[in-house]
């Protein structure tokens, strides 16, 4: 697995969702595999929370109360925080999709999915370097 490009340790990956039991099962089996992970219920609750700069990757849904994850992935930008990027969604919307890798996303899958597959996805964003 790689490291974190600024500690020693496991990468972090934060996953914000507003479904608690998606956010506790992407917590489990990322942690099953050596991640480190925070999981928020919210994008306003992730932006408050000052996790953003250790994070090494995001898992964003794209639809939630308040702010979307699509607008969480613009304000990061707009503010210079290129963290890799993995949206999912329950939704298969191709203009969410699109409007989500073109502005640099790493990946989008459509719940369900399986879980190869949100891992492949989380190594590609690790290895882009992006940041």
């Amino acid at each position: 697995m790689a490291e974190s490009s600024r500690t020693n340790s496991p990468p972090l990956i934060s996953v914000i969702d507003d479904d608690e039991s998606m956010r506790e099962a992407l917590q489990s089996l990322l942690r099953s595999v050596g991640f480190r992970t925070t999981v928020f219920a919210s994008a306003e609750d992730f932006l408050t929370s000052g996790r953003f700069s250790e994070s090494d990757c995001l898992i964003l849904d794209v639809r939630m109360p308040g702010m979307s994850g699509l607008e969480l992935q613009q304000k990061l930008a707009a503010e210079n925080r290129r963290i890799p990027t993995i949206f999912i969604s329950a939704h298969s919307e191709t203009d969410e999709k699109k409007r989500a890798l073109d502005a640099g996303a790493i990946d989008f899958l459509y719940k369900p999915f399986s879980e190869e597959s949100l891992l492949d996805a989380v190594d590609s964003a690790l290895r882009s370097g992006t940041r």
